[in-house]
Formats: C-alpha cells, structure tokens, sequence
C-alpha cells in the first residue's frame, strides 16, 4: 500500500450537487462534508455514494490497463458470491467451516497442478496476494536456514540470491528481515537471471535462490530446471545445498496448461516452494495469493502458530490476521467453473492475443520487440535505434490521452540504457480491443514522428512501472 502524507492547508471541502439532497434539494446542504477529517454528523447513504462515485471516475479504465497483471473482468456469477462472502472473515476458521475447506481444496488443486510428489503432504495456505506469499516463503527459507546454522547465526549475515529483475516484495522482504540481497544483473539480450552466475553468488550464508517463472519486466520464464542443474552442481563442488523457491506470480498459473513439457514445479526436487497470485492469471479479482511447500519438512513448525480462536485450535501462518473470504470463494468458484481445459481455453486465447498484437506492433517499423508473448502473455518492446524524434515515454504518455495505461519504463543494471514499452494482455482484453489498441498507436505515430526530438525531460518520472 502506498503511503500518503496528510491534507494539504488550504483544501477546500468537497462540492456537493444540490440535488443530491434527497427528495428537497436544499435539506442537509447547509455544510459540505470535509475532505480530511470525519463529518461531524451523517449523510443520507444516496449522497455518499454519489460523492464517492463521482470522484472515482477519473480513476483509469481498468480494463483499458495494460500495465497491470491483475485480473479486471469475472463472470458475474464470481461477483455474486464474492459479495455473498465479503462479510465472512477468513480467520473464522471455526465459524466458516465451509470456507476454511475451500481454501484447503484449492491447496491441494495446486499441489496437483504443480506436481507435488505427494500432493496429501502438501502445504500451504492462501494470502492477499503473492507479495505476502513471498514474504512468507522467504521467512521459511531465513528459519531453515537459521535452524541449519544455529552454531554461526545471528552471527553470519544470511544472503538471498535473485536475477535483479525480481518483483519489489523480494527487496522488501531482504530489507524487513535483515537479508542480504544479492541481484545477477542483466546483460546484454538477457533479461532475466542467468543460472551459472546466480550459482557463483551462493555460498554458506545463502538461504535460497529465486527464479521467476514470468519476470514482470518482459514477460519470459526464467531457466528454473538450468537453475537447479547449476545448483546440483554448485553441491557436488562444495557440499552447499540451495534450495530453489519459484516465484509463479503470473507463470504458475500459466505454464502448467500450456507448457507442460516446460520442467520448473515440484518435479524438481531442489524446489523447496512456490507461490502465485489468484488474481493475476488464476483470473479472480484482487486481492488472493497462495504459497505451498514441497511437504511439511520445508516450512519449519515454529513459523505456524496455532490459535485457540473462537473455541478451536487452528494453525495460521500468515503476516495478517483478519482479511475477508471472498477471494478464496471466487478462487475455489474459477477452479470449479474452468477446470483443467477451460483455463487452458482462456490461457491460450489470451497468449494469441499477445503474440498477434506483438506481430502487429513489429510491423510498424518504429518499433523493435523484446519479446513476443510466447511465454507469459505479455511483451515487450522500444523503439528502433533510428527512431530519434520520440522516445517510448512520449508513446506511453501520448497513448493515455486514448485511455490506454501503457507503462514505460528503464530497465536495471546492466541495461539502464534500454527503455521499453510493455503490454500485458489479461482475460477480457479481446482482440478487438487489441484491434482498437494498433488502430490509436499507428494514428499517433504521424505526430510523434514530426516532433523535433523527445519531448520528456525526467524519464524517471515520466511514468510508473506497475508489477
């Protein structure tokens, strides 16, 4: 969540439409409700709800959002039971009983989707999204760890290893519990981690390695079975055991239906964990994610507290307490109405969406693809080295007067040099509204074409990279 500062002096009060005052006009309007402090006395429910409603229009598209990963369209049957369960407090376990098994089948679909040796042995637990599912992954990595080297720690300083890539919840998590992060940086066409070097990085005090199964910069699979080949190798050498965990935030919800001859789950055996969001690819609305373990050996028993809640004893591993039962509902609702070929339908629909409009964007000329769709539906491309009137920030900003949110952004060390556009294309952007998206790119081209040069002065504040 980002942080806000406080009201800013000066402001003034919300403007309320005089109509708004129910069946007299002029009733309750003598005083407009502040902005920055509660009123002091009620509204009718027809006015807040105005207020509110009218504010939230300038609110983007979010179906017009091709920076986001998050799921923007459900059936409305999903929304019907979503607000059936928004009072249910997933905590309750002994109160919602139902819903506690839910979450517990959706555990054990996932362990079977990611080929866990014994999905019975699985554990896991859902979350508010993959950002807590990484953090508590990266917990159980620090505790086996610490457990391993109780003779050195807290002495030693543990140390995780990631491609510099990875999403902004690893860095949170190296800084909230004291890890060192050590980033393999880009080099030249690779974007993401290379697995020899993210080997060279390792040693006593690392906890665990990170592999992206979909890095958000570009959209492709980063090298999970090369990863954990390299680290075979890197034990036969010096007896160091590194366990593997796949951040499947977007991937894990895509590859085991269509890539299934690609290695990356539980099937190797130095993937210690995984994680995903339920509302990215697993197509529910935000927020839900979920992390597993290999087997109950992974995830250290002191990290599990057991509650004696509301007259039962429940284990909870989880960095909250209270959050609502929708998103499990609608995550338990997805499995059941899709099934195996049906996400594989919608997968796959939406794949050729992007590589379609991938091959469109390269036929414009201006334009050179980074990647092309084929893995995460996603991709990623720059404008071509002669382009010299306008650069991908002019694009990005240019195309929001269209209502398209096209994120540009610069890539990390060592490509701080390499700026690109990215699409992510979701369940609901259809190819019509892909047809719609080349239509406003190529009218917009002449213009930026004419421009003496780039007309963006701070690239770093130009635009926001949305995970």
């Amino acid at each position: 969540m980002a942080l806000h500062k406080g009201p800013e002096s000066g402001e003034r009060p919300l403007s309320v439409n005089p109509f708004f005052g129910e069946t007299n006009p002029v009733s309750g309007m003598a005083e407009a409700p502040p902005k920055h402090r509660i009123p002091d006395g009620p509204l009718p429910p027809t006015t807040a709800y105005q207020l509110v409603h009218d504010e939230l229009m300038l609110d983007g598209n979010a179906r017009l959002n091709l920076a986001t990963f998050v799921t923007t369209w459900m059936e409305p049957q999903a929304g019907v039971l979503m607000a059936e369960c928004r009072d249910k407090n997933m905590i309750d376990k002994d109160e919602y009983p139902r819903t506690a098994e839910l979450e517990r089948r959706c555990v054990s679909m996932l362990a079977d989707l990611w080929n866990a040796p014994d999905p019975g042995a699985a554990v896991g637990c859902s979350t508010t999204g993959s950002s807590e599912a990484c953090m508590l992954a990266g917990m159980a990595l620090k505790r086996r760890w610490s457990n391993r080297n109780a003779d050195r720690y807290p002495g030693a300083r543990p140390n995780l290893v990631m491609g510099v890539n990875v999403q902004v919840c690893w860095e949170k998590f190296c800084n909230f519990w004291e890890v060192e992060a050590r980033l393999v940086p880009m080099e030249g066409e690779r974007f993401h981690l290379d697995p020899k070097a993210a080997a060279e990085l390792c040693d006593e005090n690392t906890i665990g390695v990170v592999g992206i199964l979909g890095s958000t910069f570009d959209g492709s699979y980063e090298p999970i079975a090369d990863l954990c080949a390299a680290l075979d190798e890197l034990q036969e050498r010096t007896g160091l055991d590194i366990p593997v965990h796949v951040d499947g935030a977007s991937g894990a919800m895509v590859a085991p239906f269509l890539d299934e001859d690609v290695v990356w789950d539980f099937r190797l055996p130095r993937v210690s964990s995984i994680n995903t969001s339920g509302h990215k690819y697993g197509l529910v609305y935000p927020g839900v994610g979920w992390a597993l373990w290999r087997s109950a050996a992974e995830l250290p028993d002191e990290l599990v507290f057991r509650v004696n809640y509301l007259g039962g004893d429940m284990p909870t591993f989880a960095l909250n307490f209270s959050r609502p039962g929708a998103q499990v509902v609608a995550q338990y609702y997805t499995f059941l109405r899709l099934g195996r070929e049906g996400y594989r339908a919608v997968q796959q629909t939406t794949r050729d969406v992007a590589r379609e409009l991938a091959g469109r964007v390269e036929e414009m000329e201006d334009f050179r693809l980074l990647t092309r769709g084929d893995e995460l539906p996603v991709f990623a491309f720059t404008t071509r080295p002669e382009v010299t009137s306008y650069d991908v920030f002019d694009v990005s900003r240019r195309m929001r007067e269209r209502g398209w949110l096209l994120p540009a952004y610069t890539f990390p060390p060592n490509r701080e040099d390499l700026s690109v556009l990215r699409v992510v294309c979701r369940n609901g952007f259809s190819v019509d509204l892909a047809e719609l998206f080349v239509d406003d790119l190529n009218r917009l081209l002449p213009e930026l074409r004419r421009q003496p040069r780039p007309s963006t002065h701070d690239k770093g504040a130009a635009t926001g990279f949305h995970h």
